[in-house]
């Protein structure tokens, strides 16, 4: 019995120690077989990955919803007009490639304010050019510029045109209240009126004057009204000099018109009364 017992244990032994040499002799034949490893995400990772998935899905649709707003609030359309709206005011900027502000357009809710070198203003087919501003001047390019005010036009400074016509059937008035008028051309003046009457008033002295040439009053009648009568000393006075009913014009040798009674002979007098005290 004892005997049988050792034998089962030997020969377990020997069992055991082929097992390992076969094991060993196994691993030395495969030398260059590595760990096979599971590829993959699995657990918390997996979660993760669906869940960054998931918003990002969310997050493109908000932004195209969102731009479908702004299209359908902002009338961005084809077939209709661009409307930009603002509760306060709308800017729009120019730079160059350095972004450097070249220019800028203001729309706000009391003026439309332009900051940019030059300004132009073309007709419809963009060929004609029809306003343009500066530091320099200011210029209208168009066949007539028409001023609809009640009040006219106010210019604080001189104005260069070829052409001041008032529309038909209306008056055109130049007027200076508080200063003088001027009105001068290297090749003259021309002030007409076809079909109405022509009036020229001031508070003081109204003067024309020609340096090199000649002032002409052509004219059928010339009427000179409101002048002072002037006193003619050697003809005594009585009732029928009092009731003379022609007079003769006389210019004193300032320049001021006066009249005086006609006699047979001139009654201009330098030594009259009106030249005296003018």
């Amino acid at each position: 019995m004892e005997q049988s017992t050792t034998l089962d244990i030997e020969t377990l032994k020997i069992t055991q120690e082929q097992y390992i040499l076969a094991s060993q002799s196994l691993h030395l034949q495969r030398p260059g077989c590595n760990a096979v490893y599971p590829v993959g995400l699995y657990g918390w990772r997996k979660r993760c990955f669906y869940f960054f998935l998931l918003l990002l899905l969310v997050i493109m649709i908000v932004n195209l919803a969102l731009t479908v707003w702004i299209i359908k609030v902002m009338n961005f359309s084809v077939d209709s007009s661009l409307v930009l709206r603002s509760e306060k005011n709308v800017t729009l900027n120019a730079r160059n490639h350095q972004g450097q502000l070249t220019g800028q357009l203001t729309v706000g809710s009391e003026a439309v304010e332009a900051q940019c070198q030059r300004l132009e203003v073309r007709s419809r087919d963009g060929g004609r050019l029809l306003f343009t501003a500066d530091e320099e001047e200011v210029s209208m390019r168009t066949e007539k510029f028409t001023v609809t005010g009640s009040e006219g036009a106010v210019f604080g400074h001189s104005v260069e045109t070829p052409l001041i016509q008032a529309r038909a059937s209306e008056d055109l008035k130049l007027e200076s209240p508080t200063r003088t008028l001027t009105m001068e051309a290297p090749r003259g003046v021309e002030v007409s009126a076809a079909t109405g009457t022509l009036k020229v008033g001031g508070r003081k002295d109204l003067q024309l004057q020609s340096t090199e040439g000649e002032i002409l009053l052509d004219a059928g009648t010339i009427r000179l009204g409101s002048l002072p009568l002037g006193v003619y000393t050697d003809s005594p006075p009585g009732p029928a000099s009092q009731k003379q009913p022609v007079y003769e014009v006389c210019v004193c040798p300032s320049g001021k018109i006066y009249l005086s009674p006609a006699e047979s002979s001139s009654t201009c007098q330098a030594m009259s009364n009106i030249c005296l005290w003018s």
